[in-house]
């Protein structure tokens, strides 16, 4: 049975604020107080300091939460096995590019079997990973970046990253130079995606950003942008498996630039997360 003060730690881990945690979980503030201080008693260190007023988690506090995350979703998948839930059933995340055009297949073949039960939930990389600390996915596909010292990871395949253009722009099949970008409308996915983390990553390595474009425009839904591309209204950046997808569309590469990314399972380090992960690879 895990302490309830280390419910009240992950709260606050959480809220960065003591009296906003206090309001979610319907405490008194001292209440609050008195379960982190009997934590950082019992640990032998402090959890949290404050930095100008604002709270921060130490490095001890850091590696806490990383230990109750875990233990919390073990507790949970305990639960289950003793009221006699399959863990056939996998509560799986993926991200947005990945979900609409990777994984349909491998997600067949898995239900292929007749007691085999899964959900998936698209959402951006921010959000996936949010997800997994909460202890509410067994693990994410992820596209674009997440902290390795936090989450276990093993790799799905690898994709080439290039350009999208209409089959009428004069990038089409063609290999630009990375100045002859900046006169397009960039389509760019929203704050917390995988693809835009990774074409941001990329323009800084080369002393570049997103304003660099004479016009960026941020679109969440990749049909709507699809179809403004088709129309030749801008271009954008993404996964070969799109392209793959989209018979209306093209593709260019920047010159001299390949662009190669990964696509990983992540997740927390638990037995019950590396069994899971390794049930549902084995379908792929």
């Amino acid at each position: 049975m895990i302490d309830y003060r280390i419910k009240t730690f992950l709260k606050l881990c959480e809220c960065m604020n003591y009296r906003i945690t206090a309001e979610k979980l319907n405490m008194t503030q001292p209440a609050v107080t008195q379960h982190i201080h009997y934590l950082e008693n019992f640990y032998n260190c402090k959890l949290f300091v404050y930095d100008r007023k604002s709270l921060k988690i130490t490095k001890e506090g850091e590696e806490l939460r990383k230990y109750a995350e875990n233990i919390i979703y073990q507790e949970n998948k305990f639960f289950r096995y003793l009221n006699g839930k399959s863990e056939t059933k996998i509560k799986m995340g993926a991200t947005k590019t990945i979900g609409e055009y990777v994984i349909a297949s491998h997600v067949a073949k898995y239900l292929s079997i007749p007691e085999n039960n899964i959900s998936v939930e698209v959402d951006n990389t921010d959000n996936l990973l949010s997800l997994l600390k909460a202890g509410k996915l067994d693990f994410a596909l992820i596209e674009g970046y997440f902290d390795s010292n936090e989450f276990a990871h093993k790799i799905y395949r690898k994709e080439d990253f290039l350009g999208i253009c209409s089959k009428e722009h004069p990038f089409a099949k063609k290999e630009v130079e990375i100045e002859e970008l900046f006169n397009n409308t960039l389509f760019i996915r929203e704050e917390g995606s995988g693809t835009r983390m990774i074409f941001e990553q990329f323009l800084e390595a080369h002393n570049k950003s997103i304003q660099n474009f004479d016009r960026v425009v941020c679109i969440s839904n990749f049909g709507l942008m699809e179809q403004l591309i088709y129309e030749n209204c801008g271009i954008t950046f993404g996964y070969q498996s799109i392209a793959d997808l989209r018979n209306n569309l093209s593709t260019f590469h920047i010159k001299n630039k390949i662009i190669e990314r990964e696509f990983n399972y992540v997740y927390l380090d638990t037995p019950y997360s590396r069994y899971l992960v390794d049930r549902f690879d084995a379908y792929k």
